[in-house]
């Protein structure tokens, strides 16, 4: 049974897998994460995803994981979309940005997550819990043949916003946006 509400849009490629939460798992999944990424032919954002992977799943074991339940890490695209969701039981934990210092050591994590994916949310999880999301647009527009096209060499507009962390590029998601999904 998937984590988030079920999305009426057709699914390229999902992965799941279930994490016992321990530091290690992190890593796994990172891991994971970026040869899937890679060998789903999503090469550029291969770097930017596990990044966001680490986050997710580093906060998910700080923050909402409780003895003998696993941390969720979905993997999904969509044609237009590159998806990543944790879920942890903890749903009454849900995680916001923070303001931080320059000499605070923790609280960096979601500034991240937020300049790397074009958008990022939670949503209870089916059940009980959370899942946390972050996800991409692939710059897809679909043409007669069913071929993509690259949305920029189309014409269609894309707006960046650089800062301190980086750019952050938006663009439709396809899956809604503010946990709706």
């Amino acid at each position: 049974m998937p984590d988030a509400i079920p999305s009426p849009i057709a699914l390229v490629h999902e992965d799941q897998l279930d994490y016992t939460p321990l530091p290690r798992s992190v890593t796994l999944a990172r891991h994971r994460t970026s040869r899937l990424v890679g060998e789903w032919g999503y090469t550029a954002l291969t770097e930017d995803v596990a990044l966001v992977v680490s986050e997710l799943m580093t906060n998910a074991l700080l923050h909402g994981s409780l003895r003998g339940r696993f941390i969720r890490l979905r993997v999904l695209t969509t044609a237009a979309t590159l998806r990543v969701e944790v879920s942890d039981p903890r749903g009454e934990l849900r995680p916001s940005l923070r303001a931080v210092t320059g000499d605070q050591q923790f609280g960096r994590g979601l500034l991240l997550v937020q300049a790397l994916a074009d958008d990022w949310g939670v949503a209870p999880r089916v059940g009980v819990g959370k899942t946390v999301w972050a996800q991409w647009s692939l710059g897809l527009t679909p043409v007669a043949e069913g071929a993509p096209v690259d949305a920029a060499a189309a014409g269609q507009e894309h707006a960046s916003v650089s800062g301190e962390l980086g750019t952050v590029r938006s663009g439709s998601s396809g899956f809604g946006s503010g946990g709706e999904s």
